[in-house]
C-alpha cells in the first residue's frame, strides 16, 4: 500500500488546490517552503506533497536523513499514480476542462481497466478511478489476471 507520494509543479498551490477538489480532501502548507500537503483523511493516511517544480530528493551525508533541493529539472517525469477518488468521471473531466489540462477517459478496450487520465500542468498522470471504476481495477490486480496480461513472473536477481 502506498500512503504518500510527492510530485512537483509549477504552481504548487494551484495543483494542490485542484487535487484537493478531486479528492474532496484539504490543502496544508508542507515543511519545504512553497510546498503543500494534500489529505483526503481517509482510512489509510494517503496524502500527496506539492513540491516547486525542479525540487528533488538528495541522499544525505552519512547518517543524515535525505534532503530535498532546488534543481534543474525536466517537464516530463516517469511517475504516475493510480487513485481512487469520490469524484464523479464527470466532475473530474470538468476540472481538468476548467484547469486547461488534458483529461481523456480511457475504457476496457484501450486499457487493461476503466480510468480517467489526468495530465496534472499536462505533464504529471494521474489515473483517477471514480466510483464504480475501482472494482474493475482489483479484479484486474489479481494473481491470475496479471499472469494473463504481464506472462509468468521472473527470478529476481541476487543481490
Amino acid at each position: 500500500m502506498i500512503h504518500h507520494i510527492s510530485i512537483d509543479a509549477h504552481n504548487p498551490l494551484r495543483v494542490a488546490s485542484v487535487l484537493a477538489e478531486i479528492w474532496k480532501g484539504k490543502v496544508y502548507q508542507f515543511f519545504y517552503p512553497g510546498s503543500y500537503n494534500v489529505m483526503p483523511f481517509d482510512s489509510y493516511g494517503t496524502g500527496i506533497v506539492v513540491f516547486p517544480h525542479g525540487t528533488v530528493w538528495t541522499l544525505g551525508a552519512d547518517t543524515k536523513p535525505a534532503q530535498l533541493l532546488p534543481s534543474a529539472s525536466t517537464d516530463l517525469v516517469a511517475i504516475h499514480a493510480a487513485i481512487s477518488v469520490p469524484t464523479t468521471q464527470q466532475q473530474i473531466e470538468q476540472i481538468g476542462q476548467r484547469e486547461g489540462w488534458r483529461v481523456l477517459t480511457r475504457d476496457q478496450e484501450d486499457s487493461i481497466f476503466r480510468l480517467v487520465e489526468f495530465w496534472v500542468e499536462n505533464r504529471i498522470l494521474f489515473e483517477f478511478l471514480p466510483p464504480g471504476f475501482e472494482t474493475q481495477y482489483l479484479q484486474t490486480m489479481q494473481p491470475k489476471m496479471i499472469e494473463q496480461i504481464l506472462g509468468q513472473p521472473i527470478q529476481p536477481i541476487a543481490v
